[in-house]
């Protein structure tokens, strides 16, 4: 078996450079989005929220991924920036609705220019860029399935 076959070494693992790109790229965020006072878990909400304003947690657990006792910190956090609120729900009262502050909502503009910052620091085109994007979140569904068909066996 050659080393580029052997399934045992680091080197060979997807797992280990998708975690090591990962992490390369949270990294690479730090100084962008320091001007703005976010940390990268608060970026994902933030994101989120510029897309969906007043949405129910349930609804940023699923957008953002992050479970439920990650995100709750992350909205308190936020939420004591003055960059969110909290506001119950006109047709269910029980449940809580996460909303923009007019300085969360400024923020976006601030924050505009990330994206592109990020993607130059690549050295991938356009086209490549979108086809990574598609195979992690196919290894994204997949895995979880898996691992969601394996919790229910």
């Amino acid at each position: 078996m050659t080393d580029t076959h052997n399934p045992l070494l680091l080197r060979n693992q997807l797992c280990h450079s998708l975690y090591s790109a990962s992490n390369a790229m949270v990294r690479a965020y730090r100084p962008l989005l320091a001007p703005l006072g976010l940390t990268y878990p608060q970026y994902l909400v933030m994101l989120a929220l510029w897309e969906h304003d007043s949405v129910p947690i349930k609804q940023l657990v699923e957008d953002t991924r992050l479970d439920s006792g990650t995100l709750t910190p992350i909205l308190k956090r936020l939420e004591s920036k003055a960059l969110i609120g909290r506001r119950k729900g006109a047709e269910d009262e029980r449940q809580w609705l996460i909303i923009l502050t007019a300085n969360g909502r400024a923020m976006r503009d601030q924050a505009s220019d990330i994206p592109h910052k990020m993607f130059c620091m690549t050295s991938m085109n356009l086209e490549q860029a979108r086809a990574l994007k598609l195979a992690a979140e196919r290894i994204y569904q997949d895995v979880l399935q898996h691992t969601d068909a394996a919790a229910t066996d």
